[in-house]
């Protein structure tokens, strides 16, 4: 009888550090599917606007941010180097639900279509660096840039069938483009792009290693000041000492 009321404590510990974990889980990925759908839109989702310009520019680029700031809080707190990978799956979750039931399920939209690229061997290399190095400073210099670009190698075996190069009515396009053509879609005005149309292409054959390159740069700075936006946020609130005893560190 005593060993059993010795373990309700514990189990009741272990139920509220599971509860405290997925109330983080689902917060962060609310508020990062919400602020990427406010800075990249629809351009991962269409599979005629995965261009070799401002795709591999943009996305990495914009979504470093919470990964940079779940890292902060779990290697300040836990030293656990899982903070990429945890926001990464935070955003994956709740797209593809939402490419499952809106566009599928609701629109009826191919899943040739519609699809988003993956961001988990990007997490995972800057989670690796960080794991190996053990410094911030490091994991923003290799680690962020690592992370947009390898985005577009890593998404490649996904991309691949949709270059493929097509004859449509006398013109060179891909299969991608004729994707486009033939799923023809109503939206704002500025939905309404215009695909691979800038200078990037000037600069080299491939404006996709341009923009990788580019991002990678830009991804140093993005990664900095939102890891230390996730020190400021950590210090803020203190950390349930129950889930600080459960991970082996001091209350």
């Amino acid at each position: 009888m005593a060993g059993s009321a010795s373990e309700a404590p514990r189990r009741y510990e272990r139920t509220a550090e599971w509860l405290l974990l997925s109330i983080a889980f689902f917060t962060i990925a609310a508020s990062f599917k919400t602020s990427e759908v406010l800075t990249v839109g629809d351009w991962d989702m269409w599979v005629d606007w995965k261009d070799r310009e401002w795709w591999p520019l943009l996305y990495p680029l914009l979504t470093v941010t919470y990964p940079a700031l779940s890292q902060a809080l779990f290697w300040k707190h836990f030293r656990l180097p899982i903070g990429a990978t945890f926001a990464v799956l935070g955003i994956m979750v709740p797209t593809w639900l939402a490419l499952w039931t809106g566009h599928i399920g609701w629109t009826n939209f191919p899943w040739t279509m519609v699809w988003s690229g993956t961001l988990i061997p990007c997490a995972l290399v800057l989670d690796g660096v960080l794991m190996l190095t053990g410094s911030a400073f490091v994991t923003a210099i290799f680690g962020a840039s690592l992370f947009s670009i390898i985005f577009y190698p890593a998404n490649w075996p996904f991309l691949a069938p949709y270059r493929i190069v097509v004859e449509h009515m006398g013109q060179l396009a891909t299969v991608a483009d004729l994707i486009g053509y033939t799923f023809t879609r109503t939206s704002m005005p500025e939905y309404l792009r215009i695909i691979e149309r800038g200078t990037l292409r000037t600069f080299g054959e491939n404006p996709a290693v341009i923009s990788a390159l580019f991002s990678g740069f830009l991804s140093v700075i993005m990664y900095s000041g939102w890891y230390w936006v996730g020190l400021k946020l950590s210090e803020l609130p203190r950390v349930p000492n129950a889930f600080r005893r459960y991970m082996g560190l001091a209350a």
